[in-house]
């Protein structure tokens, strides 16, 4: 049956299995971080921009928050494929062959973009500001005490984010399939889109300038990016449009 002929009822079943199976791989992907937790937060307590601080816990439950909170941080990246996957299985039946298997490719290319806006936030951005930061206590004269939820928290704020906003090139590609945007829509709103980017980069980012900009130049060439794939897709959809007339 195709997804044209499903009912509601269907649709709404065939929603509540996906949900079911994502949940289910959430779970198994949870227990897996239980055990992947522990050694990843002592490798981040290792690293170069946190060996010097000393970490504190100002609650008896901190390393208990902490080590579900990185725990499901660990799941919820094993898990991305299968989610994505999913979507994909429950909309796929409303497409074309050929949009099936080129929506699938969209996957990988999702999770591997995730993975490289978390590496530059954690191995560029976050030691930059960890830095910054230190040097403005001792400029100061503030001796700075470190909470170990302070810290991880901050780690998560700045990090995936980044992992999110990296998507921009696949959903300005998958939108463009849909017809959703144009190419030259994008282009149109540039100056609007920049100054959201500004935006964005000052909320997650300290109150400095050089950081801001750290984090502003991966994001105005992701939007310049994602115009460009915007184009490609642009025209693929209007060849798959003109192939689809001839053929009726």
């Amino acid at each position: 049956m195709s997804r044209h002929d499903m009912t509601i009822y269907e649709h709404i079943g065939e929603l509540r299995k996906r949900l079911i199976i994502v949940v289910v791989f959430l779970f198994l992907a949870m227990i897996a971080g239980l055990f992947l937790a522990e050694p990843i937060i002592r490798y981040l307590q290792h690293a170069d921009e946190a060996k010097e601080l000393t970490m504190n816990a100002f609650r008896i439950t901190d390393p208990l928050k902490i080590y579900f909170q990185m725990a499901f941080v660990i799941a919820f990246i094993l898990t991305s494929p299968m989610l994505l996957y999913q979507l994909w299985a429950f909309v796929s039946p409303g497409l074309l062959e050929k949009e099936r298997k080129v929506t699938l490719s969209y996957i990988p290319l999702s999770v591997l973009l995730f993975l490289a806006g978390i590496a530059f936030s954690y191995f560029i951005l976050f030691p930059y500001i960890v830095h910054f930061m230190m040097k403005l206590s001792g400029n100061l004269n503030i001796e700075q005490v470190i909470g170990i939820n302070e810290y991880f928290q901050f780690l998560f704020q700045i990090t995936l984010p980044f992992g999110l906003l990296f998507q921009l090139p696949v959903v300005t590609m998958f939108l463009t399939r849909l017809g959703i945007i144009t190419p030259m829509f994008l282009a149109q709103v540039r100056r609007y889109a920049y100054f959201i980017l500004l935006v964005v980069a000052g909320v997650i980012t300290p109150p400095d300038v050089i950081s801001q900009i750290i984090v502003m130049i991966p994001l105005v060439i992701l939007y310049e990016i994602s115009i460009w794939i915007s184009k490609v897709s642009y025209k693929k959809a209007l060849k798959a449009e003109v192939e689809a007339g001839n053929a009726e």
